[in-house]
């Protein structure tokens, strides 16, 4: 019992200390490679110490650890693993009665600790630090940035649907038009040439309006100028800023892709990066057995050959994850499955890797 204690406390040693020197180091590369680009910017807006310490950079580094985790589990275990092997360290393990999969014990629990942080971060600490962040450049380096809206068709509320034709930063919206359902019957209905939104008042402005009721036996119809009301919608609902999802922690999140469900608003972005806070931190038990599965056999090549072909099936992953999520901004794909199958299929790789090497 003392010599598999021994055992794993070593793995695991190696395992976690290898990965978050990694993840130090492309760090602190990263950190100097964006000092150096927005340095200009940093002395020219004399933005405070304070700020770009604590507002940027200590929330620029959960986001980017959490990015390059899954890259960086599978090199420490091809790394450390690789050197294991060549110094016949796995080879007087299982020789000693170890089985290939009491091995692997300590690397899964490593991976575990792994997920376990990269979901922390991906569901609730990054969110928070990317809002910070986004701030801290909209303040002090670039504008806001929005992406806005053509031909709207909302449900702001159960039975109540509205159009617009467009809707400007200047919160303007062109061409509007709401109608008002009972029991599938239309009751009301709103044409306008513009509608705007009175900050001071924090009312919608209905401008050169048509106004029809419908009664069960007859119509009103009434035509202004101008109607000042109060709508379920405010101005942000037709202008969100870019990448906006991933400043919400994930029990916000479903919520907003709920309502967007309710009004009939495009998701899809929403709904992806949901399941990727989901799927991500699998990929630390995937790649950790593909990588042990790899480095745990001594092959023509070393520790070179371990390491190529690591990065080489690391990076197909990636690239797999980025091509199956076009797939379901396009419409072809559900989110759930762009998201999951570059999991399920890795999963099956390395169960087939799994297997082989435990022979």
């Amino acid at each position: 019992m003392k010599f598999y204690k021994t055992i794993d406390f070593y793995i695991t040693r190696k395992f976690l200390g290898t990965f978050f020197y990694a993840i130090g180091l492309i760090l602190s590369i990263a950190i100097v490679f964006d000092i150096s680009e927005n340095l200009d910017e940093f002395l020219s807006k004399d933005i405070p110490m304070r700020d770009i310490v604590f507002d940027y950079y200590l929330n620029f580094i959960p986001y980017f650890a959490n990015l390059f985790s899954p890259l960086f589990t599978f090199i420490a275990v091809i790394y450390f693993t690789s050197k294991m092997a060549y110094n016949t360290e796995i080879i007087a393990i299982l020789s000693s009665g170890v089985s290939y999969a009491r091995l692997m014990r300590p690397y899964l629990v490593s991976a575990f600790i792994i997920a376990l942080l990269s979901f922390l971060l991906g569901n609730f600490i990054i969110p928070p630090a990317n809002k910070t962040m986004i701030n801290f450049r909209q303040k002090y380096i670039r504008t806001r940035q929005l992406n806005t809206e053509r031909n709207i068709h909302r449900q702001i509320e159960p039975g109540t649907y509205i159009y617009m034709q467009s809707f400007n930063s200047n919160n303007v919206g062109y061409r509007f038009t709401m109608e008002r359902f009972e029991e599938a019957q239309l009751k009301e209905k709103i044409t306008a040439q513009n509608i705007r939104w009175d900050e001071q008042t924090g009312k919608w402005v209905i401008n050169s309006y048509w106004k029809r009721i419908i009664h069960d036996d007859y119509e009103e119809f009434e035509n202004g100028y101008r109607m000042d009301t109060t709508l379920n919608m405010s101005p942000k609902d037709f202008q969100q800023l870019r990448n906006e999802m991933e400043t919400y922690i994930t029990p916000d999140l479903i919520n907003e892709i709920d309502m967007m469900k309710m009004r009939g608003v495009n998701y899809v972005e929403w709904e992806i990066e949901k399941h990727k806070r989901f799927a991500n931190p699998f990929s630390a038990f995937i790649l950790t057995l593909i990588g042990v599965g790899l480095a745990s056999r001594k092959i023509k090549g070393g520790l070179g050959l371990h390491l190529g072909l690591g990065l080489l099936l690391s990076f197909s992953y990636i690239l797999f994850m980025q091509i199956s999520t076009v797939f379901a901004i396009s419409g072809t794909t559900p989110a759930y499955v762009a998201v999951w199958i570059p999991n399920l299929v890795y999963a099956v790789i390395a169960l087939f890797v799994y297997r082989w090497a435990a022979r």
